[in-house]
């Protein structure tokens, strides 16, 4: 009996060992997590009232040039320092950039487009629910979206392709399209980094945020397009 003794025993720390290992991995997730949706939070308060402050000095819109330099040089020194309390210095100098690009954007609406206040708010209340809502469904349903990777991978190399001929060639009859496909790019980026998340493949909270926060920005500035009825302005 002696040996059937030890394999019991056997079992029995092996399922243990299991359920630690298990219990550590769901902690991590959890506080991953938690971590992003807090440190996005700030960012997007932030980030707001960088748009603000955009506003009210009446600044300039900053060339598309220079805003896509300005963005990849930080998301590289994002990503470098990603592990360090650096890269949340890193975080909020990407957001806070971003931010500033978005204020001329915004009083171009209120100022030029007679509802132009209701526009902007109703972007933003649509980004809201446009993220709770898939947010909520990956965190139910457990789902794994991690198939979607290879196609907004592609996604993303189209859409930059596009930001470049744009430099080049008029392509404001496509506005509409262009700006309706990215508001569903984002949308499934929003689906792929939180399942990530929840299911370990994404362990980098600065990382996941900036995800999360690129994909909120395209999505708000892209339903302002759709709404005001014209991507050129």
């Amino acid at each position: 009996m002696q040996p059937e003794r030890r394999f019991g025993q056997n079992q029995t720390g092996r399922t243990a060992m299991y359920q630690d290992v298990a219990q550590e991995s769901a902690l991590a997730t959890n506080k991953v997590l938690k971590n992003t949706y807090l440190l996005l939070s700030a960012t997007l308060i932030f980030s707001a009232v960088m748009a603000a402050v955009a506003m009210a000095v009446n600044m300039p819109p900053i060339g598309g040039i220079l805003t896509l330099v300005g963005y990849f040089g930080l998301l590289f020194l994002t990503s470098k320092f990603r592990n360090s309390a650096l890269g949340i210095v890193c975080v909020f100098a990407l957001t806070g950039f971003m931010g500033l690009t978005l204020g001329p954007l915004l009083s171009a609406y209120i100022e030029n487009i007679p509802n132009g206040g209701e526009l902007v708010l109703t972007a933003l209340g649509t980004t809201g629910m446009i993220f709770l809502a898939l947010s909520a469904y990956v965190l139910t349903s457990r789902k794994d979206f991690s198939f979607m990777g290879g196609f907004l991978m592609v996604g993303m190399l189209g859409l930059l392709g596009v930001i470049v001929i744009g430099f080049f060639v008029d392509m404001s009859a496509f506005s509409m399209a262009i700006s309706a496909g990215i508001v569903l790019l984002m949308s499934g980026m929003i689906l792929y980094q939180t399942s990530a998340i929840i299911h370990g493949g994404e362990r980098n909270y600065i990382m996941a945020t900036i995800s999360l926060y690129v994909s909120l920005y395209n999505i708000f500035i892209h339903l302002l397009m759709l709404f005001g009825m014209g991507g050129d302005d």
